[in-house]
């Protein structure tokens, strides 16, 4: 056996009570590309953080090329040859996207001076390689899917032997994960190592060479991908079977034909126009399309968060008057963000005060002071329905993994008993076991009366969970496709514009058809 590049060995982890890591051992070989899975909560990226420099270990050692390292900073790990591409981005949304390529060697020059002309030109060749991203403009600027380019190329100038992917293409599109796949492929042949972690197994059995799973902070195993089926990972990661990942769909001749949300003629003039949503009692509306085909700009003009210039919207039949979120709000609509980081949570707060955030008023006292039992009591009601795996309700949300960092973000929207709810990629970045999960509620609250739009990337998920699908292409209702007529084939059809036979409110041509 050749020498690993890495090791990890008996590895702790403490965040006050709660153990994320116990005695983990991890190896990764000189140019591999080793999965790591894993449910949230199971460590994984705690123990990247670690590795990073982002956290110390309480207990255990890291070992590179042989030699034992104590990893101090996020520096350090760089000067060692270590980078991560964060799941979250970790970007300034104020500087270019070249700056923010070059952050790490702008930090370390001495010179008064910056040769702009320069660092554009390089960063343009990094990008470039990844999508034409003008590296000129602000981060901020940029859709999510775009930020988590400019995330990679950051990582791709370091001079690095262990390169760490944290759920590389979560916001990504297919054309854009496919460029990635092949840049991971030559960072290998180039012997460098390569850590992935990644929910989704396709990718996985595509592209790692082998696959360490951990659970609940421990380790559990490792194989060749090749001597392992998806079935396989999935019970090693849930240490149960997952035999529903979609709960069954009422057939549509029972469900109740009241109209709960409709949208008429919706526009901005701008990103989307003259858009119609029927949304019926107990069903799960989803909406496709490509990214930056105006999904999530309708989604935000309809809850106020974006402004309108014609439309309307009514709930149970009765026009509302939506100028801001708080006026949603207050006609129970709610939006559940795609970027929970920057605008669905306050991740310095406590899990109660996130869950109880826009629920103040009914929480407030005739003195004005909240009422911290009650938000206590609203706060463990959600963590136990949702199964949110914490320390304590008062621990700060940033405590918490990524997929429980989104129950907490789906409990806030729940906590004032909303009327409709519109979720933006509500299971981006989260395990199969909390898919599964999440799905089981969402059909649950249809089932109550609640209004449920799901906005997804993932094909399988809109056609596994929704009763109907609208897709959506450059800002406006590309088709309609019902229960018996959903297929990926046809969605792409519809969300490309290939193709002219009735299906919905859109014709595409018979040969077509799938």
């Amino acid at each position: 056996m050749r020498e690993p590049v890495l090791s990890i060995r008996n590895v702790t982890k403490h965040f006050g009570a709660v153990k994320a890591l116990t005695n983990v051992n991890f190896a990764l070989e000189r140019g591999e590309v080793h999965a790591l899975c894993g449910e949230n909560g199971a460590g994984k990226s705690t123990l990247m953080n670690i590795i990073a420099g982002v956290l110390q270990p309480d207990e255990g050692e890291i070992v590179l090329d042989g030699k034992t390292v104590r990893i101090g900073s996020p520096a350090a790990a760089q000067s060692l040859g270590l980078g991560l591409v964060h799941q979250e981005i970790a970007l300034c949304p104020d500087a270019s996207v070249a700056e923010n390529i070059f952050m790490a060697s702008i930090s370390r020059q001495r010179s008064l001076l910056m040769n702009y002309r320069k660092l554009e030109r390089e960063a343009q060749a990094v990008m470039s390689r990844l999508a034409p991203i003008d590296v000129r403009r602000k981060v901020g600027e940029l859709p999510i899917s775009s930020q988590q380019l400019v995330e990679i190329a950051k990582a791709l100038t370091l001079d690095c032997r262990v390169l760490i992917f944290d759920e590389p293409t979560a916001a990504l599109t297919e054309a854009e994960a496919r460029i990635l796949f092949e840049i991971i492929r030559d960072l290998k042949a180039n012997g460098i190592s390569i850590v992935y972690i990644s929910h989704r197994m396709a990718e996985i059995f595509e592209l790692c060479d082998r696959v360490t799973v951990l659970r609940d902070g421990r380790y559990v195993s490792t194989d060749r991908v090749a001597d392992l089926t998806p079935d396989d990972v999935v019970r090693r990661m849930v240490g149960r079977e997952i035999t529903q990942l979609y709960p069954p769909k009422q057939p549509a001749g029972e469900r109740p034909q009241e109209v709960v949300f409709s949208v008429r003629g919706l526009g901005d003039n701008e990103r989307f126009r003259d858009v119609d949503i029927d949304l019926t009692r107990g069903e799960i509306l989803g909406i496709g399309g490509l990214i930056g085909s105006g999904r999530t700009e309708i989604a935000e003009g309809i809850c106020g968060l974006r402004a309108t210039t014609n439309g309307q919207i009514l709930i149970h039949g009765k026009q509302q008057a939506i100028g801001t979120y708080a006026d949603a709000v207050k006609a129970g609509l709610v939006y559940l963000s795609e970027d929970r980081k920057g605008s669905g949570l306050f991740l310095d707060l406590s899990i109660a005060k996130n869950i109880s955030v826009l629920n103040l008023d009914a929480l407030t006292g005739h003195l004005g002071l909240i009422d911290t039992v009650g938000e206590g009591d609203l706060a463990r009601d959600f963590a136990q329905r949702l199964n949110i795996r914490m320390g304590s309700i008062g621990a700060p949300v940033s405590s918490l993994s990524g997929g429980n960092q989104q129950k907490v973000a789906i409990a806030k929207q729940l906590a004032i008993q909303p009327k409709v709810i519109l979720m933006d990629e509500p299971t981006r970045g989260i395990d199969v076991g909390a898919k599964s999960e999440i799905h089981a509620l969402l059909r649950e609250l249809a089932q109550s009366g609640i209004g449920i739009i799901v906005i997804s990337s993932e094909l399988p998920e809109l056609l596994g969970l929704c009763d109907r699908v609208i897709v959506i292409r450059e800002g406006e209702v590309a088709g309609e496709l019902g229960m018996d007529d959903m297929t990926e084939e046809r969605v792409i059809r519809l969300a490309s514009g290939v193709g002219n036979c009735q299906i919905g409110r859109t014709r595409l041509t018979s040969e077509h058809a799938a």
